[in-house]
């Protein structure tokens, strides 16, 4: 059986947990990260280096890397329909994922540690803004792509990048502040609604 190392609140946790529920996977789930064991121990780090969830033990494979671990688990396990075989349909999937692990995470970083993590270290009114301004911007080009697919972020069929996209929707409209109406993304956020899992890891209360 696979086994998960993260604690369940964690966002990266939670693209691997729906992702399982995509796919009708079973898994074990063990408490690791802030509030939980230790990520910085010998042990921790002896599977993953950095000391951050998720880890993936499945026999004798460990892996670590949160998109990285849900394209092996629809690649192993029958996923096609959620990450293509065929490159050119794989393309635009890995694209969003990518875009969504760098320019778009990177963007709400500061204010989602100010506002919703209340962290001293982050509470700049300067840098806030402009973390505002940047996430605005990338959920802006997000709202124009939904727009232009009427579906998906990847195209007409939901996939991968819907997994890790719709969490971080999910974080923008979990952290408070005046939010721009995007039409398009609300409708999206909608539409995962009918999808194995979005209740219990993406839209549960948690940003």
């Amino acid at each position: 059986m696979l086994k998960i190392l993260g604690k369940a609140s964690s966002i990266n946790v939670r693209k691997v947990l729906w992702t399982c529920a995509e796919l009708n996977l079973r898994f074990e789930r063990e408490d690791w990260g802030t509030g939980f064991r230790s990520t910085q121990t010998p042990e921790f780090l002896s599977l993953n280096p950095n000391g951050l969830v998720p880890v993936l033990k499945d026999d004798d494979l460990v892996l670590w890397e949160s998109n990285s671990i849900i394209r092996y688990l629809a690649s192993r396990y029958d996923g096609a329909h959620l990450y293509p075989a065929d490159p050119i349909a794989r393309a635009p999937v890995d694209q969003w994922m990518d875009w969504q692990a760098t320019d778009l995470n990177r963007s709400w970083s500061y204010v989602f540690l100010r506002l919703v993590r209340q962290s001293e270290e982050h509470q700049a009114e300067d840098e806030t803004a402009r973390s505002i301004e940047s996430w605005t911007k990338h959920m802006r080009i997000l709202n124009a792509r939904l727009l232009a697919t009427n579906a998906y972020v990847a195209g007409k069929q939901f996939s991968l990048a819907d997994i890790v996209v719709g969490l971080s929707v999910n974080r923008w409209f979990g952290t408070p502040f005046e939010h721009p109406h995007l039409p398009a993304v609300s409708e999206y956020f909608d539409r995962l609604s009918d999808r194995p899992g979005f209740a219990t890891y993406c839209r549960n209360g948690l940003p």
